[in-house]
């Protein structure tokens, strides 16, 4: 006799976020750093910046009762090299934590492709149900955009000024990252399962 097969466990339903709440939540905290450095400098906006990351990750969890990971650990980085930048009145942590991050999640999911699992369809594979291959395709995709961001960060801070390297994690990273995510669409739309296919 085989064991009784256990039962699956629904995820947990995330309420519904307000788009345009959401998106200040995501993109505040950015939008005051470069304010604040505009008018006090660097060590203010970082502070600030600081602060904001634990708002906006206090608030994403009031209001849909969890962290995404992803945000989570962008926080954590934000809040160990900010406090080194402040400890230490040195501006080089803060403008290193771009780079180590996106390398960091470059490594995961390459990582997670040679161990044949694809961490972005763990995130995002109830929302976007696509086939395995699709998947492995776009986590490669991603895990070389996050390389190519880490790169393009050191590029920037070490030939422009610090005023100039803050205006490009403001107004050029967020762009770039949604054209990327634009020009996913017509990946995922052909590798996307109908809702009557099963996994690949």
């Amino acid at each position: 006799m085989f064991p009784p097969m256990s039962k699956s466990v629904k995820p947990a339903v995330v309420p519904a976020v307000n788009p345009l709440l959401k998106l200040l939540l995501e993109i505040g905290p950015l939008v005051l750093f470069f304010l604040v450095n505009a008018r006090a400098g660097i060590f203010w906006a970082t502070a600030g910046f600081m602060v904001a990351i634990c708002a906006s990750l206090l608030g994403t969890w009031y209001l849909e009762h969890r962290l995404p990971k992803l945000p989570l650990v962008t926080g954590v980085f934000v809040l160990v090299f900010g406090g080194l930048t402040l400890i230490l009145q040195d501006e080089l942590f803060i403008k290193l934590k771009p780079t180590v991050v996106n390398l960091l999640f470059a490594a995961i999911l390459l990582g997670g492709l040679i161990w044949r699992k694809s961490f972005l369809k763990s995130l995002l594979g109830p929302m976007f149900p696509m086939s395995d291959q699709g998947w492995r395709i776009l986590t490669f995709r991603w895990a070389l955009f996050f390389v190519f961001l880490a790169l393009l960060n050191e590029i920037v801070w070490r030939n422009a000024s610090t005023d100039t390297w803050v205006s490009f994690k403001v107004f050029g990273i967020m762009p770039l990252t949604i054209l990327f995510s634009v020009l996913q669409l017509p990946t995922m739309t052909r590798h996307r399962l109908d809702d009557d296919e099963g996994p690949a």
